[in-house]
């Protein structure tokens, strides 16, 4: 579970190097309604944690804000965690709180995650994050509180336990998150980049989509367009083949939330338009839950008509659009579906476009009504011809019953 700090005055606080600042229990820390501390609030802040006197050593870094800014622990008194501000900065309220992950130990699920778990589902949440993941235990863990039909587990990868265990964790969880600022404050900042570059190969590898995130538009919680080594940040990300790119303290507490969402945006579109001869393709090995060898039949069916233009695909569950995803086959991929839930969770999947068809209740073939979804979409030229690579699934998930060379506005 994340450590975050508490409520700070006008919620943000500017800690000067050589200075001292305390770390006190976890009162007054919750949400926006909590009550102000009731103590100095410029020589120290809450945490959500009221343990952290009892298990940090002096001599412990920690770390602030993704790094921004070091403490050193000095030693405690009554709950209370004394340090000293080696490098400062500025935090805000609800900044994130590093300790050495050695001292972490328990249970991976909180009470509280406990408690989240039936509130979710009863949002009908789309995927459920998980914090800390340290073994694929932690994810089945989670799996084991959630229904057979549950959300999607996306397992958050933030220490040094986790990259040692990544196989396992990216196997068990369906996709997985390269948190980039945690990871970064337990691996050296350096490692970073090459190890993102192989936690979404061995995703992809294993099954699990790859989300990127932390500071890819930093700059922009300030500024209306990002630097050029975002731009590039961003770009990277892309073609290392991650399914998606996440942006968090620039649309949560950022000046420029739409700017930056639309910039992310065009830097993918870019990169994938441009650089797509550079992204990653590459043929999977069997997945024993999944009779694949029809997806792999329309990877081949793509390369041997490079007039296809795209490839459409029915699926109830969304696993054949998923299996098809991960074979990253160099064209989108339309998935129709029967319902809003299987939609709305493929468009976390690389090069992925969910549509729901919905009930047939009118007889027309499956087909007709594909076509007619997608126009619709504006996804078929008007007066253009275009042939699509055509996979339709059979009423169990992941099979699949029929795979063809469709043409559309066909000349006759």
């Amino acid at each position: 579970h994340k450590i975050r700090l508490g409520r700070l005055p006008d919620d943000r606080l500017t800690l000067q190097t050589g200075k001292t600042f305390e770390l006190r229990p976890a009162t007054a820390v919750a949400d926006d309604a909590a009550p102000a501390p009731a103590v100095d609030v410029t020589t120290g802040a809450s945490t959500s944690r009221d343990d952290l006197a009892a298990i940090l050593q002096p001599g412990d870094r920690v770390l602030l804000a993704d790094g921004a800014v070091e403490l050193r622990v000095m030693g405690s008194e009554q709950h209370v965690v004394q340090t000293m501000i080696v490098h400062g900065g500025v935090i805000r309220t609800r900044s994130g709180v590093n300790v050495p992950s050695h001292r972490l130990t328990g249970d991976a699920l909180t009470d509280e995650d406990r408690a989240a778990v039936p509130r979710a589902l009863e949002m009908r949440a789309d995927m459920l994050a998980q914090s800390f993941v340290r073994t694929a235990a932690d994810v089945e863990a989670l799996r084991a509180l959630l229904p057979a039909d549950g959300p999607p587990i996306v397992a958050k990868i933030e220490t040094r336990q986790a990259v040692e265990n990544f196989d396992e964790i990216a196997g068990s969880a369906d996709g997985v998150m390269v948190a980039r600022g945690d990871l970064g404050v337990d691996l050296p900042f350096q490692d970073v980049p090459m190890v993102q570059k192989r936690l979404i190969e061995v995703a992809r590898r294993r099954g699990a989509f790859s989300i990127v995130a932390t500071q890819m538009l930093e700059s922009m919680t300030i500024a209306a367009r990002p630097t050029r080594a975002e731009v590039s940040d961003v770009a990277n990300a892309v073609l290392d083949g991650a399914d998606a790119v996440m942006l968090s303290a620039e649309t949560a507490i950022g000046d420029h939330p739409v700017e930056a969402a639309v910039a992310m945006t065009a830097i993918c579109v870019a990169t994938e338009r441009d650089g797509a001869d550079d992204l990653p393709s590459a043929s999977l090995p069997p997945v024993a839950d999944h009779p694949q060898a029809i997806v792999h039949a329309a990877r081949a069916l793509t390369d041997a008509y490079p007039r296809a233009r795209a490839i459409w695909c029915f699926t109830r569950s969304g696993r054949t659009a998923e299996m098809l995803s991960l074979l990253r086959p160099g064209l989108p991929i339309v998935a129709f579906t029967s319902g809003p839930v299987p939609a709305r969770r493929l468009t976390v999947r690389n090069a992925v476009i969910p549509l729901v068809l919905g009930t047939n209740r009118t007889g027309e073939p499956l087909i007709e009504r594909m076509e007619q979804a997608a126009r619709a979409q504006e996804l078929v030229p008007r007066d253009e011809q275009m042939s699509v690579v055509l996979v339709t699934t059979t009423s169990e998930p992941g099979g699949v019953n029929r795979l063809e060379l469709h043409e559309l506005n066909e000349v006759t």
